[in-house]
């Protein structure tokens, strides 16, 4: 049986708006005793203010400039809080320290904890990759639109002279859609496979230069 909707009359209304600013409980409380209204539950009323826009005007925040109770307190002992707490000094059981080296379970690049600040937490640490990290201290920073790419096959081998910068454009034609699979060809094959892509890679790069010369002296 659908339930009738609780109706309230212009002055209770009235009387309700002026006084919309007590908590909920409060308010219904007073408006019962006033009334004598036992139809009218807590979630009645609530629901009328919510209709009505009758709001607290609290925001559940601090407001600026407000001090918190227990500022400036201390915290009463307590010894079962007291024996889980850090000490000075202590590190968490997941701390790596410089040197530290782990595989990506997914990509199944070597990453590494280095000795060198962290430019973005400041940290003493930072961690990097292996084989870029060891790659540029050989070589210098890789040029801009290049990648490392991995000779051998094998991203757990971080040495220098297994990872070469090639043109990113260039990486398709390896192990893209339509490369040569590179990574899983024979050793024997890859230094062969590298080349031709190399070449069809420079021979593109040539038309498009040769194409961007014509329309510059059609122009």
């Amino acid at each position: 049986m659908r339930r009738q909707p609780i109706s309230y009359s212009e002055y209770e209304e009235v009387w309700i708006k002026v006084r919309s600013h007590l908590p909920r409980h409060e308010l219904h409380q007073l408006f019962c005793e006033t009334f004598r209204r036992e139809d009218v539950s807590q979630a009645n009323l609530t629901a009328l203010c919510k209709r009505r826009g009758w709001l607290t005007g609290r925001t559940g925040r601090f407001e600026k400039g407000t001090k918190p109770v227990n500022k400036g307190k201390t915290m009463p002992f307590n010894p079962n809080s007291a024996a889980t707490r850090f000490k000075k000094g202590q590190r968490p059981h997941t701390w790596r320290g410089a040197g530290h080296e782990a595989i990506d379970p997914k990509e199944g690049y070597v990453w590494m904890i280095v000795a060198e600040t962290n430019p973005y937490t400041g940290a003493p640490t930072r961690r990097v990759l292996k084989h870029k990290w060891l790659w540029e201290k050989a070589h210098g920073p890789i040029p801009e639109g290049h990648a490392l790419k991995c000779l051998d096959g094998d991203k757990t081998n971080c040495a220098p002279s297994n990872w070469e910068a090639v043109p990113r454009a260039l990486l398709p034609r390896l192990n893209g859609r339509f490369g040569r699979g590179y990574d899983q060809a024979p050793e024997e094959l890859k230094l062969t496979i590298l080349a031709v892509a190399k070449l069809e890679h420079a021979a593109r790069q040539a038309r498009r230069k040769r194409r961007g010369t014509k329309k510059e002296t059609a122009a």
